[in-house]
């Protein structure tokens, strides 16, 4: 792609940003992943075997020097799990940096905006790159960003759900109105073209894991996925052609000779 996602003054030659959760196994994951050609990957810190070395854990089979980890806090329902979370995975050796969730309805999983907020503002003065993932509201994206967040994650659609983009004007109004700070569609999408969709709208990238991990054959979706993410992209920077109510013919028809 022409240009490169910079997230608190990191580059990412990729803008897609892969998950670990819901693969049959350890190694379809590993093949996802590589097939996606992202080069940074969402690891659930409380789902994951951090202390026991005897047993086998996702952490086997991602490559380090490849993939950037990026830390997540699912299962949070508060602030403090969310903080106190963050910091485990800081402790381990993950990353000080952090998908920071907190749900605040079981059945959504939609985000709680008000811990969102609190917990931003602690692990931001901690030093942690926070990066929440958080409803398509412009108003809460702004009181993140001023609360220290490095990127904002809004949702297309409930996570998992596989809806594609349910909120394209909010999301428009989001990627109009905020610059300071990258802007990656987080959660919903379910297949390529949703992907490219959201990239046509200008976002910086997009996060996915269920789209891939749930689809009949999980590497070909992982391909599929990179390739819609880089067309969107180029799309978006192509700029498209204007919308017309009427025809207009593709061959010239001045100057043509009767």
């Amino acid at each position: 792609m022409s240009e490169s996602l910079v997230i608190a003054g990191r580059r990412f030659a990729s803008r897609l940003i892969v998950g670990t959760g819901k693969y049959r196994t350890f190694e379809e994951m590993r093949r996802c992943h590589e097939a996606s050609g992202a080069d940074m990957v969402t690891v659930a810190v409380r789902r994951v075997n951090l202390t026991d070395k005897s047993k086998e854990s996702l952490l086997d089979y991602i490559d380090r020097e490849r993939f950037f980890i990026l830390p997540n806090t699912a299962a949070c329902y508060t602030a403090d799990d969310a903080i106190r979370t963050a910091r485990l995975g800081r402790e381990v050796g993950l990353s000080n940096w952090v998908k920071l969730e907190v749900i605040g309805d079981e059945r959504t999983l939609f985000p709680d905006n008000e811990g969102l907020l609190e917990a931003t503002r602690v692990l931001a003065k901690e030093g942690f790159v926070v990066m929440p993932y958080t409803t398509d509201d412009l108003v809460n994206a702004r009181k993140l960003i001023d609360a220290g967040a490095a990127a904002v994650m809004p949702l297309a659609a409930p996570i998992g759900s596989g809806l594609g983009i349910q909120n394209m004007s909010n999301l428009r109004i989001l990627r109009e109105m905020i610059t300071e700070v990258p802007l990656i569609v987080d959660a919903g999408v379910g297949t390529a073209s949703d992907a490219a969709l959201a990239m046509e709208l200008g976002y910086d990238g997009i996060l996915m894991n269920t789209a891939i991990a749930a689809a009949g054959d999980a590497e070909k979706m992982a391909e599929a996925m990179k390739l819609a993410v880089q067309a969107g992209r180029l799309a978006f920077e192509s700029g498209r052609m204007e919308k017309k109510l009427y025809a207009s013919a593709s061959s010239p028809v001045t100057g043509v000779i009767a």
